[in-house]
């Protein structure tokens, strides 16, 4: 090779070696479209960051921005660029996210809050400035493919943990931790409850305010699709804490569906549904809620009964079917409403297996015997009481144990001490009638309904045969009754015997007989034919009579009709002139009582009249004689005189007779001398002096008299 070659060899190799370092240092990159670049910046004017990773004003460091695919000038004396590969998160899958730069989380939060801004996590500025929090983030990563800034946000995929190295091993280790925690509860897929499994989800939040000491379940919140924070279902963080969603346990649950919650946020347990079958209703338990006002009323003392959603045993039972209950927020109690039967019988249960504690009845009958009383009892309790029910006793079976055992145990030893062994055996029927009629009344007071009392035979134990010696002879008794019955059977059939030969002896002479039974049913019928004949005749005349007595009968009460309606006329003509003689009457007895009154009152003046003018002359005459004394000694006198001129008798008799008497003088005075000696005594004065003076209305009678007299009239009568 000559000198030339080897120079120009050299002179093209330095070209080529300028040529690649112009490229390396003009920055010349290509990346491909599957991947993204992330800018570390080695030096700036602007210095380097301090506690920040991602530099987002220019600083040194990693830049929020990432280079997508195509070519780009970056100069390695500048920056040093980090290719990585896109994220894909696969169909139905889940993708968690740890930012490494943010504001740190408060103390009440566990994951970082969502940032609308960051455009699921691809803008890094705007993630940082607008609040974002470094740590695990609440919200999550749907199925797509994305350009991830793996400086800022590691990303934990089910297969694969996508970040950019640091050289920090505890970052890597916490982020190995977390990728197994979300692996343990199931996180990378959807939470889905598919119609045929009969389950329902139980959330509970790890973020968000704790609850208070007296709830155990938080409360439901945002389940409104019209509410504003809706948080459908515990699928939005954000919204269930804006809404006041605490973390704890929740009341609300997850139906069938497919929900794509946060694990780290939200964990889910699964439980059944709850199933009330047919034939019973479900009591519900809340232990969780306000406290409600009871509805139980105020005869019921065994508790409180209140509305659906209270804390509480709900007055309202829940019907037949299946039901999304969350079991840690309350206990449903089942309670069958139809007929429940209790057997008081060793080794046998009624269908709901309440009577599994229960045996046969140990009696004391009235005659000493110890038998074993087996009974079953049905009852069945109204859905509506099913709550009362429950919440007096608890459940069915505390019921039967501690409540319907002894009671109906009770019972029957009662009835039992009240009647002999054979009597227990013989009124089986009675005793059972009885008491479903009396143990209705205790049923009822405890809500129940009782339906039928059953009653078995009384048994012994195996080494008691007593009852078995009184059952063999009521079996004797009872063949010999079937004996007696025998034998009076066979009587009548020897009686029935011999009614069947005396019929077979008839029967040899039967041919007479019918010509007998002829003859005597032709003469029958022949006199039955004269009877009927006769029986016509007579109906006809009874006919004929009834006839006539009907006519006579009618034309009676015709007439009687006719002097009903004259009577009636004449007394309403009587009645009518008694009535105008009885009116005359009266007017012409009241027009003469009128007169009699008016002229007796005249007559009853004029005496009036006429006593008062008597009354004034004689007092007129009393004072013209000059006092009444002398007016009344002229009158004595006057009749004196007219008496002994009418009697003529002597004023001086013709014989005097005396006896007595002193000093010549005669005590005996006739009657002339006491007369003159009384009308000269002062007596007749005093008596005079008293005299009274005319009445007020004698005065007024008097003026107007004296009024009415005229002067002239005065003078004339003097």
């Amino acid at each position: 090779m000559s000198h030339e070659t080897i120079l120009l060899l050299v002179k093209v190799g330095i070209g080529i070696l300028a040529f690649f370092l112009l490229v390396w240092v003009s920055g010349f990159r290509i990346i491909p479209n599957s991947k993204v670049a992330i800018i570390e910046k080695w030096w700036s004017s602007k210095g380097s960051l301090k506690e920040q990773i991602i530099a987002l004003n220019g600083e040194a460091g990693y830049q929020p921005n990432v280079l997508r695919g195509g070519i780009h000038f970056l100069s390695p004396l500048v920056y040093k660029v980090h290719t990585v590969p896109l994220v894909t998160i696969p169909q139905g899958k889940i993708a968690y996210v740890f930012a490494r730069d943010g504001k740190p989380l408060e103390p009440t939060q566990t994951l970082g809050k969502i940032i609308p801004e960051s455009n699921n996590f691809q803008d890094v500025k705007g993630f940082i400035t607008n609040g974002g929090q470094k740590g695990p983030q609440r919200g999550i990563i749907r199925e797509g493919t994305y350009a991830f800034n793996l400086a800022q946000f590691i990303i934990i995929t089910e297969n694969k943990t996508y970040y950019l190295p640091m050289g920090n091993d505890s970052e890597q280790k916490t982020i190995m931790e977390m990728a197994q925690k979300i692996a343990a509860r199931s996180g990378f897929d959807p939470v889905v409850i598919q119609g045929e499994t009969d389950q329902v989800g139980i959330v509970t939040v790890h973020d968000g305010p704790s609850l208070g000491r007296d709830t155990i379940i938080c409360p439901t919140v945002g389940d409104e699709p019209s509410d504003p924070n809706y948080h459908n279902n515990f699928q939005d963080p954000e919204k269930f804490l804006s809404a006041g969603g605490y973390r704890g346990r929740q009341y609300q649950v997850l139906a069938d569906g497919t929900y794509l919650i946060n694990r780290l946020f939200a964990t889910i347990e699964f439980i059944p549904k709850t199933v009330i079958p047919v034939g019973y209703v479900g009591v519900v338990v809340s232990y969780t809620g306000q406290k409600g006002a009871d509805s139980s009323g105020d005869d019921y003392k065994h508790g409180e009964l209140v509305q659906k959603g209270f804390r509480g045993v709900w007055s309202e039972p829940l019907m037949p079917g299946k039901y999304a209950f969350n079991t840690y927020a309350g206990n449903i109690i089942k309670v069958p409403t139809t007929n429940v039967i209790l057997k008081w019988i060793s080794n046998q249960n009624g269908n709901h297996r309440y009577d599994e504690n229960l045996k046969e009845v140990s009696l004391i009958t009235k005659d000493a015997f110890e038998p074993s009383l087996p009974l079953s009892v049905v009852f069945h309790i109204d859905y509506k009481k099913a709550p009362m029910v429950i919440q007096r006793f608890g459940d069915i079976k505390m019921l039967v144990d501690q409540t319907l055992d002894p009671m109906v145990s009770a019972y029957f030893k009662n009835i039992g001490q009240t009647k002999t062994l054979i009597e227990l055996i013989q009124q089986r029927n009675e005793i059972q009638n009885q008491s479903s009629v009396e143990m209705k009344t205790k049923f009822t007071h405890y809500n129940l309904e009782l339906e039928e009392v059953l009653i078995g035979t009384p048994t012994s134990s195996k080494n008691d045969t007593n009852i078995e010696q009184i059952l063999t002879q009521l079996r004797s008794r009872q063949i010999a009754k079937e004996q007696l019955e025998t034998y009076s059977t066979q009587q009548s059939a020897a009686e029935k015997e011999k009614e069947l030969k005396e019929a077979e002896a008839i029967a040899k002479q039967q041919t007479s007989l019918t010509e007998s039974d002829i003859n005597i049913k032709i003469q029958e019928n022949q006199g039955k034919a004269d009877l009927m004949k006769s029986r016509q005749d007579a109906e006809k005349i009874q006919r004929l009579s009834e006839a006539d007595a009907y006519r006579v009968k009618q034309q009676a009460e015709a007439e009687a009709y006719r002097l009903k309606q004259q009577a009636e006329a004449n007394a309403y003509q009587v009645k009518q002139q008694a009535d105008a003689e009885a009116f005359r009457l009266k007017q012409t007895g009241e027009a003469e009582a009128f007169k009699i009154k008016t002229v007796g009152q005249a007559d009853a003046d004029r005496e009036a009249r006429v006593g008062i003018s008597k009354a004034i002359a004689a007092k007129e005459q009393v004072n013209a004689f000059g006092g009444a004394q002398y007016k009344v000694v002229q009158e004595i006198m006057n009749n004196f005189a007219d008496a002994i001129k009418t009697s003529k008798v002597d004023i001086v008799p013709k014989t005097l007779i005396t006896s007595g008497g002193g000093e010549g003088e005669n005590n005996l005075h006739n009657a002339f001398e006491n007369l003159v000696m009384l009308l000269l005594s002062d007596k007749l004065t005093s008596q005079a002096s008293n005299v009274s003076e005319l009445s007020e209305e004698a005065e007024i009678l008097k003026k107007e008299i004296l009024s009415s007299v005229k002067p002239s009239d005065i003078k004339n009568n003097n």
